[in-house]
């Protein structure tokens, strides 16, 4: 009787089995949908870690020095830069078994080596086969021998606010951190030291540096957005691209290695409050101009409509229009809703490629610069009075070398870049008189 006592009181003492040994993997109270959809997409987010050399010139005095001291000293100490190498940290989310990986533009950035780690701790280096920094993304591929686990594509369309979702990365460097919330609201605009950015799903879902790039998912497990940490004031909220817009992105980027955007033909402008009382309406753009044969002229739109919606979404700003026509891929058709005469009407668009020939007017248009060939170098042949080119001091006889950083060398090239320039805000411009060359952003001219 006393060991069967003994007994009993062992057992009592004795702790419980852990949850997982009981089976805690199945029981339906906690195996619930956020579960499952991070067990469904967690193999295909990944860790993205990059390494730029940068070289800088020695210098006695602590960073940053002050200009004047560098500038006096400079002969007393070695002029030789110094290289070393700047690391960071961000996500990625693999969409094709390939190996085609989604990150952001921002991530990738000026990066000499980029380097990809799976969740079940396989390394590879990446390879990146394009960036577009007007969207903020970007496309890489690693050769792993075999087919890669992915995430389900899903769409961006009807996403509803108040839906769960899921965000997954390597916030400062905790590797698959998975955090959950809520769509706060859709179609966000925000602005960033250098652009704009637009049509965001904004989340409270935690977003922080090192989850950029990795995958917004539904409470399927199926991607609807890119995760960017871009917008550093954020408290509690984060934001996302939809992954419509990321997929068409990573169509034209594997495909042509540069997002080519369709060509509408229309220049506009906000409303101002005044333009607001005089037609009636506090949203939408004026049409400031419309491009001789463009697809805008075919569609019947003219100088002075207000473009209220674009495909049925409410349009508030410049930026916000050009990015909802700019999600669109050469070839389709954007429904335009036009304030005119007191009336909203709609007016089916089809949005084609931007005709080459017209580059040579393009330029004249934005920079009011006439190029042409002389040997292997860009002379300008032309200077518009008044335009952006005219007020920083081109002149005809100088050579242009470069846009955006690119070097031009020929014809072909200077087009082909005026083309994908078109919607910029302003360029880098680099030109040479004598033995001289000088950079300069100008802004490019509207209308």
């Amino acid at each position: 009787m006393a060991t069967t006592a003994a007994l009993l009181i062992l057992v009592l003492l004795v702790p419980a089995a852990p949850a997982a040994a009981r089976g805690a993997e199945t029981d339906p109270a906690r195996r619930n949908l956020v579960v499952e959809a991070v067990e469904k997409a967690s193999p295909a987010v990944v860790n993205v870690s990059t390494e730029e050399v940068v070289e800088q010139r020695g210098s006695p005095f602590p960073y940053p020095a002050d200009p004047f001291f560098e500038e006096y000293y400079r002969d007393f100490f070695d002029p030789r830069p110094r290289r070393f190498t700047r690391t960071s940290l961000g996500s990625g989310v693999i969409v094709a078994a390939d190996g085609t990986i989604l990150t952001n533009e921002h991530v990738v950035l000026r990066a000499s080596r980029i380097h990809v780690t799976l969740a079940d701790e396989r390394e590879f280096d990446a390879k990146l086969v394009g960036a577009d920094a007007d969207s903020d993304i970007a496309v890489l591929r690693v050769k792993a021998g075999g087919a890669l686990p992915t995430v389900t594509l899903g769409t961006s369309t009807g996403v509803m606010i108040g839906e769960t979702v899921i965000a997954i990365g390597n916030p400062f460097g905790l590797s698959h951190t998975v955090t959950t919330g809520v769509v706060s609201a859709l179609d966000r605009s925000l602005r960033s030291e250098e652009r704009t950015y637009a049509d965001f799903i904004q989340t409270d879902a935690s977003i922080n540096p090192g989850n950029s790039g990795g995958p917004l998912l539904d409470i399927r497990g199926e991607l609807i957005g890119i995760n960017t940490a871009i917008y550093g004031k954020a408290q509690g909220i984060g934001f996302a691209i939809p992954v419509d817009r990321a997929r068409r992105v990573m169509r034209d980027l594997v495909s042509y290695g540069e997002v080519r955007r369709p060509w509408l033909g229309l220049v506009v402008q906000d409303l101002t409050p005044e333009l607001a009382q005089h037609f009636g309406t506090t949203k939408g753009v004026v049409v400031a101009e419309v491009e001789a044969e463009s697809p805008a002229v075919s569609a019947g739109l003219a100088r002075g409509d207000v473009i209220v919606r674009v495909d049925g979404r409410d349009v508030h700003s410049r930026e916000e229009f050009e990015q909802r026509v700019e999600a669109h891929g050469e070839g389709e058709h954007a429904t335009l809703t036009l304030r005119r005469d007191g009336r909203d009407q709609d007016h089916e668009v089809a949005l084609t490629p931007f005709p080459a020939a017209h580059a040579d007017d393009l330029a004249w248009s934005l920079l009011g610069l006439g190029v042409a060939e002389k040997g292997d170098a860009l002379e300008v042949r032309r200077v518009r009075p008044g335009s952006p080119a005219a007020r920083i001091g081109v002149q005809t006889g100088d050579r242009l070398l470069g846009l955006a950083g690119a070097p031009l060398r020929s014809m072909g090239e200077f087009r082909r870049k005026i083309i994908e320039l078109r919607g910029a805000r302003e360029v880098l411009l680099s030109v040479g008189r004598g033995p001289y060359q000088y950079n300069v952003n100008v802004p490019l001219a509207r209308g």
